[in-house]
């Protein structure tokens, strides 16, 4: 593709964008409105701060470490609502796989990584307050699997989920 022509799609991409921002804008409502901004905000960290990946960013995660470790926290908003307006516990699973597996990577020596293999979830209580808390501790690290259960809890304290995780070793 010609530099020319990728500068013109670029170009009409982003005012498309425009377009429909405009219209969100417009007709939302105030819960659309808070959706529309927490989205953005998170796209920015993730243009801005280079946030590893987009559903890092768009979930805002912020990342502690402990000896064996790992532990992830999101704010709940109505983005991360099922029809419930719980936290949907598809999220839940992703933000349980990210701490069992950002704790798997972190373990292992450069030039190995670790991929999801299983996963599995009990859900305990919804996903209701201020934040989503995820916990990963290590079980098990063999030379090719490495077995890590997570824990869920919201901002009062209450545990919402228990998981266990077994994730691949593999060569980068």
């Amino acid at each position: 593709m010609s530099k020319d022509k990728e500068m013109k799609e670029v170009s009409n991409m982003k005012d498309e964008l425009r377009q429909l921002l405009e219209s969100c804008l417009e007709t939302g409502s105030e819960t659309d409105l808070q959706a529309i901004a927490s989205l953005l905000e998170g796209v920015q960290k993730k243009i801005k701060r280079n946030r590893s990946t987009f559903i890092d960013a768009i979930l805002h995660m912020e990342r502690s470490f402990g000896q064996n470790s790992c532990e992830i926290t999101i704010p709940i908003n109505p983005v991360i609502h099922n029809n419930l307006d719980i936290v949907h516990g598809g999220i839940t699973a992703t933000v349980l796989d990210t701490a069992m597996g950002v704790l798997a990577n972190q373990l292992l020596p450069e030039g190995l990584g670790a991929v999801t293999n299983q996963l599995n979830i009990h859900y305990i209580a919804p996903g209701i307050g201020e934040s989503l808390r995820c916990k990963g501790e290590i079980i098990h690290q063999g030379s090719h699997t490495m077995v890590i259960s997570g824990e869920a809890y919201r901002s009062d304290g209450k545990k919402i989920a228990y998981a266990t995780g077994t994730f691949f070793i593999i060569k980068k």
